[in-house]
């Protein structure tokens, strides 16, 4: 069964710092038109910092849309032609302060299907170092090392509810598993 739809016209009908909103025409697979509006993302990362001890890096920050605070793995976008796992260093050195000697790439997901091209790509680090943290202007974060049995219990009760950090917890705990096997990056 041919299930793609088909673009007839495309029109972007908003454009902000990083995100643009398009409202196309479509030719479903059964011949009728229809309208699709979406949000094209840059993409983004998301690390899961381990430490020595079996500690997980985690980060308290406030989420505007949702109106609230949220437990969650440190996370960036892309910058403009920037690798990925670039992404993932950068990003982890700037929201908490550590740089990783090791870096494993787990899998790409994505949290918005039904209305954005977002993907998120999803590391491991290991081997950290902490170091200064080097917050972005009007970025505002907690960061927490929390054991990692705290973490996965916290996920299950819904104290951590983002998509982004059950998708990767899942993976974490598959990795740690031995049911995914991950690449060195």
């Amino acid at each position: 069964m041919d299930l793609v739809e088909k673009q007839l016209s495309s029109e972007q009908v908003y454009q902000g710092g990083f995100l643009k909103v398009h409202k196309d025409r479509v030719r479903l697979p059964d011949g009728a038109e229809a309208h699709r509006e979406y949000i094209t993302h840059p993409g983004a990362v998301a690390v899961l910092a381990m430490t020595e001890d079996g500690k997980l890096i985690m980060e308290r920050q406030y989420r505007y849309p949702a109106g609230r605070a949220f437990l969650e793995i440190p996370a960036g976008k892309l910058d403009p032609d920037e690798a990925p796992e670039n992404t993932a260093r950068r990003e982890l050195l700037e929201e908490t302060g550590y740089t990783a000697g090791e870096w494993i790439y787990l899998g790409t997901a994505y949290p918005c299907i039904g209305y954005s091209n977002e993907k998120i790509s999803y590391y491991l680090a290991r081997g950290l170092v902490a170091g200064e943290r080097r917050l972005d202007e009007g970025e505002f974060l907690e960061v927490l090392s929390m054991p990692l049995t705290e973490v996965f219990d916290l996920a299950l009760t819904g104290d951590i509810c983002d998509s982004k950090s059950i998708v990767g917890l899942h993976w974490l705990a598959a990795y740690l598993e031995g049911r995914l096997q991950g690449a060195t990056v």
